[in-house]
């Protein structure tokens, strides 16, 4: 049985952390409800997307969740989002959104239908204004100190790390809450902004602290490893490898292999620097790199591999996504993580389920997304109890609607 197995979350969202949060519920086993406008949320046609044009985001954040499709904008559509949010059952009551709605859809409202509601909403500031990664990131100034060393364009990052965070943090803010009020059978609301998480985090890895004490902004230093050593370099293979001396075991399996110690001796001597340090090793990075550069240019990747392995370097090659589905047994059925599902309207992928592996609950197998408005129905009869009289009239009106395959 699934950790989360009996609870019911419903969810109103759209772009990353919000549908991942409930995409991460519903694979420990959590029964979550998408509901989104009969024409499709925003996201359901958002890019990446397959040769056949349907959303391999909606596909990949959706999984395992039920799907209910309503006119938003009627009042009966109101009516039923809000029944389906407030419907009873002891672990019921449980919304997630980042919709910027109010009135009827705000705390206040739901919470007179049900008096323990636990809602969680995402915004992208405190101040309650839009914002995304690709503005949050801009804003506190990482771009700035990502790219090449001694560039001045900024560079934004390709991954969306906070949203991914905030998602992860909304599962765990849900959770604390719902935890609360079986203790005091008392709902609230929790409220995060997707700004505030990264700030946060600006923080919590000293960076805030940093820059206030020493009045500096962090310059570029490309794929260096800041405060320790950690660089790339390209082999005689073509291909480029990072490796990373943060501990004191990496550094010297690093050293043995390479088998510079002597010169990194000879080197710490020089420069008045002790390189068992991780920050002296910073400080020291290029003339590091000096040394070991012609080490990798003589060598091929698979003449030290499983050296580096057995000496307990932390390495890695660099790889596009395709070379890793390629190379990496990691991106494959090889890894438990991971199953080959039938997505609907898209056709097989492999699919991941979910990371967590409790000893006492079975991960469950990775659901296909839904297609749009494919629960309507069950929902309705099943969640907002409503009879198939009432639920056919509904469907008459265009008030509901599905399934209708997401495009």
């Amino acid at each position: 049985m699934a950790i989360l197995n009996g609870m019911r979350v419903v969810e109103g969202s759209a772009f990353v952390a919000i549908p991942l949060a409930g995409m991460t519920l519903a694979q420990m086993g959590a029964d979550v409800i998408r509901f989104d406008r009969l024409e499709g949320g925003l996201d359901a046609r958002r890019w990446p997307v397959a040769p056949n044009g349907r959303s391999l985001f909606w596909a990949g954040l959706n999984k395992g969740k039920r799907s209910v499709a309503v006119d938003m904008k009627s009042p009966e559509g109101r009516e039923l989002i809000t029944r389906i949010v407030t419907a009873p059952g002891e672990d019921a009551g449980l919304f997630l959104t980042n919709l910027r709605v109010r009135g009827w859809m705000d705390y206040e409202t739901l919470s007179r239908h049900r008096a323990d509601l636990v809602m969680l909403t995402l915004t992208g500031d405190r101040h309650g204004r839009a914002a995304v990664d690709y503005t949050v990131n801009p804003s506190l100034g990482f771009p700035d100190a990502t790219g090449p060393e001694g560039s001045t364009d900024p560079v934004a990052h390709v991954l969306p790390a906070w949203d991914c965070i905030a998602g992860n943090m909304a599962v765990a803010g849900l959770l604390a809450a719902e935890r609360a009020r079986l203790r005091t059978g008392r709902g609230q609301q929790v409220e995060v902004a997707l700004k505030d998480v990264a700030a946060a985090m600006l923080g919590n890895l000293g960076i805030l602290g940093e820059t206030e004490l020493t009045g500096q902004s962090r310059p570029k230093a490309g794929n260096a490893l800041y405060g320790a050593y950690g660089q790339d370099f390209v082999c005689a293979c073509g291909r480029r490898v990072m490796v990373v001396g943060l501990t004191q075991r990496q550094w010297r399996g690093l050293l043995d292999v390479t088998g510079t110690a002597e010169e990194m001796d000879a080197l710490a001597r020089r420069l008045g620097r002790d390189l068992s340090q991780e920050g002296e090793r910073w400080h020291a990075r290029h003339e590091i790199t000096a040394i070991l550069e012609p080490w990798f240019a003589a060598r091929k990747v698979a003449d030290f591999a499983d050296a580096f392995d057995k000496a307990g370097v932390a390495w890695s090659v660099f790889r596009d996504f395709r070379t890793a589905m390629e190379e990496d047994p990691d991106l494959s059925t090889e890894n438990p993580l991971f199953t080959r599902i039938d997505q609907p309207g898209i056709g097989e992928l492999l699919t991941p389920q979910s990371p967590f592996a409790f000893s006492a609950a079975r991960r469950a197998d990775p659901a296909p997304a839904p297609q749009l408005g494919q629960h309507t129905e069950e929902v309705l009869a099943d969640v907002a109890g409503l009879s198939s009289g009432e639920i056919g009239r509904l469907f008459d009106k265009g008030v509901v609607g599905g399934p209708v395959p997401a495009a």
